[in-house]
């Protein structure tokens, strides 16, 4: 449980409580005076010490969910309007702000999309990543800072000690995003969102960065939410991938799993627009149409309309269903085939 100041009991350092749980969320936003869902029933559990990469193209609903872990989808834009967030076994779905405020920035981070649109123009990036070890750990403004100086060191930032005392429009894209990682780990965190963090990072800074996010993680037992569109950065850091479409989880299970054998024909398609080096003369794929709008949501499968293997049955409201261990798709062409598969196998066994 967590206490008045926010910060963890032994008690549940040592259980086996998920550091995340996230059951049957709906988010939604108003349009033309009618509230639409963004984010359907989305339910997942992030241990301690492991990394979920949650992934779909633009408009899936990816970030959307972070923020509403956050707490920072509110009336009158969005609203929670169902499920259970428990951070540490606490459900804070519905908390007061002043409550919030205990929370984000220190028992859990986020790592935003656009760190010029997240830094405070007018404070020297010193001072906003010292201000969360302030209100959060009691730390003086010298001791606060010398903090910010060595979490720049960690995160590559040049000249550590002198660039504290500059603005965010100093920074590159790529040093901002570096100061908005330092921000997010300033407080170790129990669970930190990661929307995109190394999306304007150049390849070498982005495996530092990656090696860095790894290192944390396995020292503080800490539990990351990993958002990206590089499937290869999955492959690279996360221990369970969900792929999500239409504001819901299609397909979800270990990596291993994930990419040897994907289920769902969207992560088929997300694959298959990947450029392969090995194949000079490849075609690019490209899936057709776009991701259905919050108002014009399909009754059934919301990927039906662009799947090329859509078949009778497709128009029926879909659930996440077994298609391996601990592997699940919401497709209703994967789980027939899964139980054909399971059929033939069961046969060949009484023969």
């Amino acid at each position: 449980m967590l206490d008045s100041t926010g910060a963890r009991s032994h008690a549940v350092m040592m259980s086996g409580t998920p550091a995340l749980e996230v059951n049957d969320l709906r988010t939604e936003f108003r349009i033309a005076g009618t509230w639409h869902a963004a984010v359907r029933g989305v339910s997942f559990t992030l241990a301690r010490d492991e990394t979920l990469a949650l992934v779909g193209e633009s408009g899936c609903g990816k970030s959307v969910t972070a923020l509403s872990i956050m707490g920072l989808v509110q009336p009158p834009q969005g609203r929670v309007a169902g499920g259970q967030i428990r951070l540490d076994g606490r459900d804070v779905a519905g908390l007061p702000e002043k409550q919030w405020e205990k929370l984000r920035g220190d028992r859990i981070g986020m790592v935003f999309q656009e760190p010029m649109t997240s830094l405070n123009p007018v404070m020297t990036v010193g001072d906003q990543v010292a201000e969360a070890l302030v209100i959060h750990k009691g730390l003086s403004r010298s001791a606060a800072l010398e903090r910010a100086r060595a979490l720049f060191d960690e995160v590559k930032i040049p000249s550590a000690a002198a660039r504290l005392g500059e603005y965010p429009h100093q920074f590159s894209g790529g040093m901002r995003q570096r100061v908005m990682i330092a921000m997010a780990l300033a407080c170790e965190p129990a669970v930190l969102l990661a929307d995109e963090p190394t999306t304007a990072l150049d390849v070498t800074i982005q495996a530092q960065v990656l090696g860095l996010l790894a290192d944390l993680k396995s020292r503080h037992g800490m539990a990351v939410l990993f958002i990206t569109h590089n499937l290869g950065v999955v492959a690279q850091i996360a221990d369970r991938v969900a792929v999500m479409y239409a504001g819901q989880i299609v397909e979800e299970g270990p990596v291993a799993a994930i990419f040897a054998r994907p289920a769902h024909p969207y992560t088929r398609a997300l694959f298959a627009a990947i450029p392969r080096l090995d194949q000079p003369e490849q075609a690019l794929a490209a899936i057709p149409g776009r991701v259905p709008s919050l108002d014009a949501m399909p009754i059934g499968c919301a990927f039906a309309a662009r799947c090329e293997e859509r078949r009778a049955g497709c128009e029926a409201p879909q659930v996440l269903a077994h298609v391996g261990k601990a592997h699940r798709a919401r497709c209703h062409v994967a789980t027939v085939a899964t139980a054909f598969e399971a059929e033939d196998t069961a046969i060949h066994d009484i023969r």
